[in-house]
């Protein structure tokens, strides 16, 4: 792969991509252009405390009870006050969906444990457990060759 920039004061900044086929590279590099206000932290919430998240520590998202939570790689809970799909547009590209109700930080995926009954459930590195639905596990073994 290539890389070249051009610093030019008097141009409107664009971003041009020159590639074989659509990857996950591409897809984060789009995310990152793309998006307009990044940032690497997010507010969480216990009881009374609220707490600056990296977003890269955050193992999963999830929706219990029809509020949002982050798990993190201590296994703490946080509320986090936006949607799934909120997050799901502000995120960097290592977060995938792996259910209607949860988002998983690719990263911190430790393995996959496949049940007796065919559902696969995603082992994180802290050892928290969270349910892969058939369509989301489909997708993602499509995109990354599993």
């Amino acid at each position: 792969m290539v890389f070249k920039l051009f610093i030019d004061k008097n141009c409107r900044e664009e971003v041009i991509a020159n590639v074989r086929e659509r990857t996950p590279l591409v897809d984060e590099i789009e995310r990152l252009v793309l998006q307009d206000n990044i940032s690497d932290q997010l507010p969480g919430y216990v009881d009374d405390e609220i707490t600056m998240l990296v977003i890269s520590d955050i193992e999963c998202f999830v929706v219990e009870n029809e509020k949002t939570y982050a798990i993190c790689k201590n296994r703490k809970r946080y509320l986090i006050r936006k949607r799934l799909y909120e997050l799901e547009d502000r995120l960097p590209g290592y977060f995938e969906r792996i259910s209607k109700s949860a988002i998983a930080n690719w990263k911190k995926i430790a393995k996959f444990k496949v049940q007796l009954s065919g559902a696969v459930d995603a082992v994180f590195q802290s050892g928290y457990v969270e349910c892969i639905s058939r369509r989301c596990f489909a997708e993602l073994k499509r995109r990354y060759g599993l």
